[in-house]
C-alpha cells in the first residue's frame, strides 16, 4: 500500500466539508461564511493536486521498527527521483554508498526504469481521484470548535461515514469503514491536520486486494512550506491487514523537512546530476 493513496483519500476528505456540516450550535460561521470556506477549500486542494508547476526538492526520513533511512527526493517531469543519503541514522558506508551510485548510473542510462515509475504515479494519482469523485456523499461532518496552534487558528471538524453512502468501487469500499477528525486552517483554507481510524474491518482495492483490521490508524500533518506551497510533512500509520493472501503490518513515521522549489520541467537526468553535484552535502536533521 503506497504512501500516495493514503495521504490522497485522508487529505482529500477536506475537500467535501458541505455548508449544512459546517454550521452547528457550536459554530462562530455564519452560513454564506460556511459556504465560502467549503468553496475556497474545494478550489485549493485541487489547485494543489492538479498543479505540475511547483515541483520541489526535500528530504525524506522514514522510520519503521526494522529501519530508519533518509532519502533526498527531486520531483520531476519524468516522475520523482530519489537518492538514500542514511541508514538508521548513519551516512552510507563506502561499500553502500558505490552501490547507490551505481543504481543511480543505471537509473541515468535506461530512461525505461523511470518512465515505469512515472507511469506507476500516474496510476496512484488516477485513482486518488476517482476516491475523490466519490468523497461528496462519503461522510457526514460535525464542527467541533475552533482551536489555537502554532500555525495559528483552526476550524476542527469530526467525520463518520453517511449511511447512505454506497461506494462505486472496491478502491471506494474503505470511506464506509473510517471515522476521525480533521483540522482546517480558514485563513489559508487548507488542511492542517488529519487523524482517522477504522472503526471496523475494512476491505480495500489499490491495485492489491487485501483487508485492513479493525483499529488501525493514520495521521497526516500538513503545512505550507514556503511560497504558498502547502506539503504533507509527517505521516504516521499504525495498520494490520492482509494484502492478497499475506498478514501485513504497517508501522511507519515518515517526516518531510527542507523543501526547495526546482525548476519546471526538470528532467530526471538532470535531477541525478545536480543530486551528484551536491556530493551528498545535506544532511539529516529530521527528528
Amino acid at each position: 500500500m503506497r504512501k500516495s493513496f493514503l495521504v490522497g483519500v485522508l487529505f482529500s476528505w477536506a475537500l467535501v466539508l458541505r455548508a449544512q456540516a459546517l454550521v452547528s450550535a457550536q459554530s462562530p460561521l455564519a452560513p454564506e461564511e460556511a459556504q465560502a470556506l467549503v468553496n475556497r477549500a474545494l478550489a485549493n486542494e485541487l489547485r494543489a493536486a492538479e498543479d505540475p508547476n511547483h515541483p520541489m526538492r526535500y528530504l525524506l526520513r522514514k522510520a519503521s521498527p526494522r529501519i530508519t533511512t533518509t532519502k533526498e527526493i527531486y520531483e520531476t517531469g519524468d516522475g520523482d527521483v530519489a537518492r538514500l543519503l542514511s541508514v538508521d541514522g548513519r551516512p552510507l558506508s563506502a561499500d553502500a554508498e558505490e552501490k547507490e551510485q551505481t543504481r543511480l548510473t543505471t537509473l541515468y542510462n535506461d530512461p525505461r526504469r523511470q518512465r515505469h515509475r512515472k507511469q506507476e504515479e500516474g496510476e496512484d494519482a488516477a485513482r486518488a481521484a476517482e476516491i475523490l469523485r466519490a468523497l461528496p456523499s462519503a461522510f457526514v461532518y460535525r464542527y467541533a470548535g475552533s482551536a489555537e496552534t502554532a500555525a495559528g487558528t483552526v476550524e476542527k471538524f469530526d467525520f463518520r461515514p453517511d449511511p447512505d453512502f454506497s461506494p462505486p468501487d472496491l478502491e471506494t469500499e474503505i470511506l464506509k469503514s473510517m471515522v476521525g477528525e480533521i483540522w482546517i486552517d480558514a485563513a489559508q483554507a487548507r488542511a492542517t491536520h488529519l487523524r482517522g481510524w477504522l472503526q471496523r474491518d475494512a476491505d480495500f482495492g489499490w491495485g492489491l486486494v487485501g483487508r485492513l483490521n479493525k483499529g488501525g490508524w493514520i495521521e497526516i500533518d500538513q503545512t505550507d512550506v514556503g511560497g504558498g506551497q502547502w506539503r504533507t510533512v509527517r505521516f504516521q500509520m499504525e495498520m494490520s491487514g492482509r494484502i492478497v493472501f499475506r498478514s501485513r503490518i504497517f508501522d511507519t513515521v515518515e517526516e518531510e523537512s527542507q523543501f526547495a522549489p526546482l525548476p519546471v520541467g526538470l528532467g530526471y537526468r538532470k535531477a541525478i546530476e545536480r543530486m551528484r553535484s551536491n556530493g551528498g552535502a545535506e544532511t539529516e536533521s529530521v527528528r
